[in-house]
């Protein structure tokens, strides 16, 4: 029997993956990749009796995969919180699917395990820019304030690492960076004694630095939107860009379109944080777009669209 593990490259996929692996040990082949390759379980070749797990990437995307596995007698057990269609009823489905607006993988992985490993669902949380129920789900570990300051780091600098074209935008590869993670229970060693905490740091800051200067090119008293160049420190500093954005203005609705080298954009919205709906609904009108009610984003938006995109990122908000 052959296990598979295939994982969102973000903070809310790898830190959901490292909650269930430290309560269920296992040698597994890793099937993940930058924050917005999602179509990731078409990459896994099962068979009879292997098993499947799969964190924080949409059923609705990988559907066909999906039922393939399924009907080649793969056990598949699904953990994820973005829009999902129409559910399976299958044996050999294992489901743990929710769509509440500040509810993240990491939190439904938390439930599983009955709290188990709740400092690293803080982490994700955070990560995954679900400030209000990272706060929440802290409070029975009555962290001091510095110490929780830096779960939420983390969690930043785990999130910010996945955004880019392809891995090699990335300081780690998401694999790389999960195996580096898990030897640790808690996140407060991993912090004070790898080294990738501080690359991720310093590469952070570099590239917020230079992402804080943009202003918006559209600004309204309920939206705004900007626009990156074609550099891979804007990929890299996009989502969370966007995510910081968000929480410094909680009424408002947020785009950034970063340029692609090839043309076009690939396009991160927020719903404000005060009505977390919509962003779904607004990127699934595009032909590569897609995400959860809160956060969402489309993969190439040509420059033709460009227009119609505005024009209904306005009236959505």
């Amino acid at each position: 029997m052959t296990e598979f593990d295939v994982f969102n490259g973000d903070a809310d996929g790898i830190c959901a993956l490292q909650q269930l692996r430290l309560a269920e040990p296992l040698d597994s082949t890793l099937v993940t990749g930058v924050k917005r390759e999602i179509a990731l379980l078409e990459r896994v070749t099962a068979g009879p009796g292997d098993r499947v797990t799969v964190l924080d990437i949409s059923l609705d995307t990988n559907r066909a995969a999906l039922d393939r596995l399924l009907a080649a007698d793969v056990r598949v057990r699904y953990f994820d919180h973005h829009f999902p269609g129409e559910i399976p009823s299958h044996p050999g489905f294992d489901c743990h699917i929710e769509t509440l607006p500040d509810k993240g993988t990491c939190l439904l992985v938390d439930e599983f395990l009955d709290g188990r490993f709740r400092a690293w669902a803080v982490v994700g949380t955070f990560g995954d820019n679900f400030d209000a129920a990272a706060y929440r789900a802290a409070l029975p570990l009555e962290l001091a304030p510095p110490t929780l300051a830096q779960l939420r780091e983390l969690g930043i600098y785990i999130n910010y690492n996945g955004y880019g074209a392809q891995v090699a935008d990335l300081h780690f590869a998401p694999d790389d960076l999960y195996r580096r993670l898990h030897p640790y229970a808690n996140p407060l060693d991993f912090i004070n004694e790898d080294s990738a905490f501080r690359a991720l740091s310093d590469g952070y800051a570099d590239d917020m630095a230079r992402a804080r200067g943009t202003v918006p090119t559209v600004a309204g008293e309920r939206h705004r939107l900007y626009i990156l160049p074609a550099d891979p420190w804007a990929r890299r500093a996009s989502g969370v860009l966007a995510n910081e954005l968000a929480q410094a203005s909680p009424e408002c609705a947020q785009a950034l379109l970063t340029r692609l080298p090839e043309g076009g954009f690939v396009v991160s919205v927020r719903a404000p944080v005060t009505r977390p709906e919509g962003a779904d609904v607004l990127c699934r009108q595009f032909a590569t777009g897609g995400g959860r009610k809160a956060a969402a984003g489309i993969n190439q938006l040509p420059e033709a669209d460009y227009d119609r995109f505005v024009e209904r990122f306005i009236a959505a908000f």
